[in-house]
């Protein structure tokens, strides 16, 4: 009844919200007649505070329209290169002639769409040729697609590298950095040709039992069927994936927002009195941030329970144990690909040490093709997103990739 909860209040609410909207925009117009009259300020701010304060199940728009390469700016382009029910392979096609280096961004499939990481790939745009992993929402695939667990996820990240081709690289961003190592793995002990080149691993969940956050502990105080029972639920029938389990976002978010309520709490307070004070730039920017992390996506039921299962609670890739189809994952096999870590001082999600552990499981990879960078002074969305990314932790991941690369 989880998701029939959710979704019954949810229709309760977004009526009241579209007439505060309406009524914050009449509210607008007799604010500029009586500009002294505090009390209309005062209602007219907190009724679009409470307007926008909404999850939505639609993926935003990612906006790049252009990008300054060099010393021009040119358009881009968005171009799906491959699809599955499950997933789009998505490239951002820049109108230049020059060849640059081609990379995977494997985008979390954590409860929010693959937008999350618009300035990660806004940055990147910049010298490399760009595509990215963007994950369906599971409340829109039909149940007969079948299921979509850790091993399709896996096997997704493979298909897609193929598809881009040869002398490509691979940068994943959060929890598919299991996934990715293992897809790399996969890959290098077949020696196929489209092995990416290198692979940047970004603030992910390697090995979980190197100072557990409250995220690991979580995971592992209660058991799978524990979480199967209270967390899974079935998608209603009025959605295009009626019946299909999954794992709703709406409860994602809510997790993640509890972590810092504080910090939530006083951004929507700062918001109102953005908006009482009529100071635009700031409110608009409020706005931005949070029409982003309001926009969540359902996971799939399986993919969500052995996550936490498979990396969470059996530490199954630092153990050794881990197995794609019935076919262990050996790290080391990988001798020929480039890897490099990124970890946030202050990432209350990842802690530093769980993604540097990839470097001792590819121990097959020559220590001069092994990089590491802490960035201090930033928590989790720091190491992919906003300044210290754009300006710090980026250069040395464009020169690790620059370095491998014939595409120059």
């Amino acid at each position: 009844m989880i998701y029939h909860l959710y979704q019954a209040r949810q229709d309760l609410l977004t009526p009241m919200r579209r007439l505060a909207r309406g009524w914050g925009g009449i509210l607008s117009t007799m604010d500029s007649a009586h500009p002294a009259f505090f009390p209309l300020h005062a209602t007219r701010a907190a009724l679009e505070v409470f307007a926008d304060y909404a999850v939505t199940h639609t993926r935003p728009a990612f906006g790049i329209d252009a990008v300054r390469v060099g010393n021009r700016v040119v358009a881009v382009t968005e171009e799906v290169v491959q699809a599955t029910p499950f997933a789009s392979l998505l490239h951002f096609r820049k109108a230049i002639e020059v060849r640059l280096p081609r990379v995977l961004v494997v985008a979390p499939m954590s409860g929010h769409f693959a937008t999350l990481l618009r300035n990660t790939v806004q940055v990147l745009l910049q010298d490399h040729d760009v595509y990215i992993t963007d994950w369906h929402n599971a409340r829109d695939i039909p149940v007969a697609e079948g299921r979509f667990g850790l091993d399709e996820f896996t096997a997704h990240i493979m298909e897609f590298l193929r598809a881009i081709g040869p002398g490509s690289h691979v940068l994943a961003v959060c929890q598919p950095v299991v996934s990715v190592l293992s897809a790399v793995a996969l890959m290098a002990e077949e020696r196929d040709c489209a092995t990416p080149r290198t692979m940047t691993l970004m603030a992910g969940p390697i090995d979980t039992r190197i100072k557990p956050t409250k995220v690991n502990e979580l995971a592992n105080s209660k058991s799978i069927d524990w979480f199967e029972r209270n967390l899974v639920a079935k998608v209603p029938w009025r959605h295009k994936g009626g019946g299909r389990r999954v794992y709703p976002g709406a409860l994602q978010l809510t997790a993640f927002m509890s972590m810092n309520l504080g910090r939530h709490a006083k951004a929507y307070q700062d918001q109102f009195l953005h908006l009482l004070d009529g100071d635009l730039a700031k409110a608009g920017q409020h706005r931005r941030f949070y029409d982003e992390y309001l926009a969540v996506m359902d996971l799939p039921a399986e993919f969500y329970l052995e996550t936490v299962g498979t990396v969470f609670q059996q530490h199954a890739l630092p153990l050794g144990t881990l197995e794609w189809r019935g076919r262990r994952v050996r790290p080391e096999a990988i001798r020929r690909t480039a890897v490099m870590t990124v970890e946030g001082e202050k990432d209350d999600i990842c802690a530093v040490g769980q993604t540097m552990a990839a470097l001792d499981l590819c121990r097959g990879v020559p220590v001069t093709m092994k990089r590491h960078h802490l960035q201090t002074g930033v928590g989790h969305y720091g190491v992919f997103s906003g300044r210290r990314w754009a300006q710090e932790i980026y250069p040395r991941v464009r020169e690790m990739i620059q370095s491998y690369s014939d595409a120059l």
